[in-house]
């Protein structure tokens, strides 16, 4: 648990919240049971939730899973009150962090973002949290850049398994972004005591920068799907290369095959006694080969 006061706001941390900061929470504050409930419940659906003399919200906050390289959504629960910010979380959210510890060392930045109400700074970690993701989406557009010189740079069987990893990431970022808008309207369209008038155009802001993210992931997929294409295409046309000349093989070498077939089906092999004769069979079987590859060619198919 960490704890930080300015003057009449207390911002309160929970990374990973035990038994004994429940307890805290049940002993100094007056806070509905639900909330606290919702607090250490872990909740799959971002929601926005009044109480008695609070505001309860669920968000989920993008993060990256090097080890898997995908993106996955990481809960962040917040409880507002007249003055207080509670937060917890059970994943390390860097961004979260440093902006705590920022606020810490810092009596400039207390003095900037913890001077109005606990409702200011819940839109000012939104905001650091919402601008975070733009790196991660520079990241993303980088990969794609890559896998296009690679596509066409003729290693498509290599960007198979690429396209897909990166095709994941981007699902995952989008399931993960879409509904986090629901949470900023209901903060706006609805009369939340915990949440003044005059900041609700500091949360329409964040809608435009949640709006500005979907675009970027929208353009996003429908790049990679088209490399997807793309690639596969391609990998089909060598595909289909491949066979029509192994096709080409067999028809050729198929007379030859079948006149050495019946060359061992005599019992009198001709030209059997001739010095020369394997010279004459080859040489037939390379006429019947060349007679092939003009027939071949006459049909157009080479």
């Amino acid at each position: 648990m960490k704890i930080l006061k300015h003057k009449k706001i207390i911002w309160i941390d929970f990374e990973d919240p035990q038994n004994d900061d429940i307890t805290y929470l049940q002993e100094n504050f007056n806070i509905h049971p639900l909330a606290i409930e919702e607090f250490i419940t872990p909740t799959y659906q971002p929601k926005v939730v009044q109480y008695d003399g609070s505001l309860f919200l669920s968000v989920h906050i993008p993060l990256f899973d090097v080890k898997h390289r995908t993106t996955y959504p990481g809960e962040l629960d917040i409880i507002l009150t007249e003055g207080h910010l509670i937060t917890s979380h059970r994943q390390s959210i860097y961004q979260l962090s440093q902006f705590f510890e920022d606020l810490e060392k810092s009596e400039g930045k207390r003095r900037l973002f913890l001077e109005m109400t606990p409702a200011h700074l819940l839109h000012n970690l939104l905001q650091i949290l919402l601008n975070s993701c733009f790196p991660r989406l520079d990241h993303i557009n980088k990969k794609i850049d890559y896998i296009e010189t690679q596509v066409f740079a003729e290693k498509e069987k290599e960007m198979v398994f690429e396209i897909s990893v990166l095709k994941r990431d981007i699902l995952n970022f989008r399931r993960t972004m879409k509904p986090q808008r629901s949470i900023l309207e209901s903060i706006i369209q609805k009369d939340h005591p915990i949440i003044p008038q005059e900041t609700k155009i500091y949360f329409q802001d964040l809608i435009g920068t949640n709006i500005r993210i979907w675009n970027i992931l929208e353009s996003q997929k429908e790049t990679i799907e088209a490399l997807e294409a793309t690639n596969n295409s391609l990998l089909s046309n060598k595909l289909d290369i491949t066979m029509k000349v192994l096709t080409i093989f067999s028809a050729i070498l198929l007379p030859m095959t079948v006149y050495s077939n019946m060359l061992a089906m005599s019992a009198q092999i001709p030209f059997g006694n001739n010095p020369h004769a394997f010279w004459i069979h080859a040489g037939f079987m390379g006429l019947l080969s060349l007679i092939t590859i003009t027939v071949f060619r006459i049909k157009k198919w080479l």
